[in-house]
């Protein structure tokens, strides 16, 4: 009922920039809290920015300074800009969005299918 598409990955060389856009569509008649989660190879999946429809932001402190969460509320859309890139920050970077739903106002968790990230040394 709702999808989530994520675009702006890459190869880039440490110190670089990158940045993601996610676009959320379907039956949508309000997004709460989005945001940026990431997973590495072997690890678990990790928060990197959340970012409430009244424009309060999160950020694990891996990221503090470098990248920058900001959101569209009216094309259902946000954004990670991520400079000082570092080999640590490659990984698979998912949107995540709480969406209430037109069809039963119910309120629901949904996931995009997730961009590579990586940063070489």
């Amino acid at each position: 009922q709702v999808q989530l598409v994520e675009s702006g990955g890459g190869l880039v060389q440490a110190g670089g920039s990158l940045r993601l856009s996610c676009v959320a569509s379907g039956n949508i008649l309000r997004i709460s809290t989005m945001g940026w989660y990431r997973q590495a190879p072997g690890k678990q999946r990790e928060l990197v920015a959340t970012i409430t429809s009244f424009g309060s932001t999160n950020y694990a402190d891996s990221v503090k300074g470098r990248f920058t969460i900001s959101r569209d509320n009216a094309k259902n859309t946000i954004y990670l800009q991520m400079n000082s890139l570092k080999p640590e920050d490659t990984a698979v970077y998912y949107c995540n969005a709480n969406v209430r739903l037109t069809s039963d106002y119910g309120l629901y968790g949904y996931w995009g299918q997730g961009t590579q990230v990586t940063v070489s040394s």
